[in-house]
């Protein structure tokens, strides 16, 4: 479909060209191991015109610096009342890292009422991928506000990559609404309505991470080594693919995320 924003990645371009590195080493909210960093050891653009975050444990190095990766956000927002995300992924799979491709609103927001969608999300090493949406805080009032699938993938490290997808159309008129179709290789996986009192989806931006430890991976640490996540493209397109005729389809056939 046709794009309107697709960075190239150019092994003479600095990552800064398209993103925006969020550093630092607070845990994050889940406890993570990691410290990201900016350096061009942890995020980069290789000769194959891909982007490379690449996260690196190495548990006798001094603290601060025994886990290191990168964690980024588009400088770019999706800009449009509908359209359709596609990034190809090939991801580390090993227990105690988690790399994900999601979707936050430009800050300043407010976690998780705005929102956060994700698109790409596995942990453990277990080769399932988490298609969310979450909108409300996990308490008894706020059970529902969350829809989940999982996916098996199998080979999230596949070096071929594996396409993510999300479609989003929303209504120009003031109010809440709209809808949301996640796919993996072409194939729908999951549904949402937008709910109300989320950010409008033209307003979010793109993060890539490759998180270590923490909450999600029960406390987990990877072993010493190299753990790469390869955006090997990512595209915002007009239209998904087949057009917005197709996304009538998709939207008809694709199963509705589960509550937490």
């Amino acid at each position: 479909p046709p794009f309107y924003f697709r960075p190239f990645f150019d092994p003479s371009a600095p990552v800064s060209t398209h993103f925006n590195h969020q550093t630092g080493a607070h845990g994050w909210g889940n406890n993570e191991a990691q410290n990201y960093t900016p350096s061009a050891q942890n995020s980069f653009h290789s000769p194959a015109n891909a982007l490379v975050l690449r996260a690196i444990a190495d548990s006798a190095a001094p603290e601060g610096r025994k886990y290191t990766s990168a964690r980024l956000n588009t400088h770019a927002t999706l800009g449009r009342d509908r359209g359709y995300l596609e990034t190809r992924v090939t991801a580390p799979s090993a227990r105690g890292v988690w790399p994900a491709l999601w979707l936050l609103p430009r800050e300043p927001f407010s976690w998780p009422r705005d929102g956060e969608i994700d698109v790409f999300e596995s942990w453990m090493g277990d080769g399932i991928n988490h298609s969310c949406l979450h909108w409300g805080h996990f308490n008894g009032e706020d059970w529902d506000k969350h829809r989940v699938a999982e996916t098996r993938v199998g080979d999230v490290d596949n070096p071929a990559g594996h396409v993510f997808g999300l479609a989003w159309e929303q209504q120009q008129c003031p109010g809440d609404g709209g809808r949301l179709v996640w796919y993996i290789d072409g194939r729908p996986v999951m549904r949402a309505q937008i709910p109300g009192g989320m950010r409008r989806l033209s307003e979010f931006q793109v993060i890539i991470n490759v998180a270590m430890g923490g909450n999600v991976c029960q406390g987990v640490l990877p072993n010493d080594g190299v753990y790469e996540m390869v955006i090997h493209t990512l595209k915002l397109c007009e239209e998904p693919v087949g057009g917005w005729g197709a996304f009538e389809g998709h939207w008809a056939s694709a199963p509705d995320g589960k509550t937490m």
